[in-house]
């Protein structure tokens, strides 16, 4: 077996430009503490409730996201990205990446190939990968992407139109 051992990957939203940031919460997922089995890809594979407030003003939509930065790769693993989320929504329930999106949203497709949420599935032994599910407040109605884009391309677009960032983050080992 390959030594994965290496130092911890700084958290990166810290490195992108500042932006306003606002509240999430979560019933599935604790801020720094495990991720619940439900979403772990072998476990439960199931996407978190998620809901935020205090989004900055002139917000038109959200981009949802699930990233882990330790995977190891020198670009991290994107586990979800959800497009275009209507301003009116500020919340989703555990397993809507599964269930059928507010109208307009779409997913591109996260670094397992799939279109959706994918769980935690760190190799094993592995350190403790962290998991940071992100609300980005977008100043656009919609991002400029289509269901094609690579996570990359839609995180450039993010560059360029988030007003703010609500953050919680959970962890897993396997």
């Amino acid at each position: 077996m390959t030594d994965l051992t290496r130092p911890q990957t700084p958290d990166p939203y810290p490195l992108l430009p500042a932006v306003a940031s606002f509240t999430v919460t979560s019933d599935d997922v604790t801020d720094g503490a495990s991720l619940k089995d439900d979403q772990v890809a072998a476990l439960g594979n199931t996407s978190p409730q998620l809901s935020w407030s205090g989004a900055p003003e002139g917000t038109q939509s959200y981009v949802i996201t699930c990233f882990d930065p330790d995977a190891p790769t020198p670009s991290g693993f994107w586990h979800w990205v959800l497009v275009d989320v209507p301003a009116s929504i500020t919340s989703l329930d555990t397993g809507a990446a599964a269930a059928e999106l507010p109208a307009g949203a779409f997913h591109v497709r996260n670094d397992g190939g799939q279109a959706g949420f994918m769980g935690a599935a760190p190799p094993e032994g592995d350190q403790v990968h962290r998991y940071y599910f992100v609300v980005h407040a977008v100043s656009e109605p919609t991002l400029g992407v289509d269901a094609d884009a690579s996570p990359a391309v839609v995180s450039f677009n993010l560059a360029f139109k988030t007003l703010g960032r609500a953050i919680i983050h959970g962890t897993y080992q396997h």
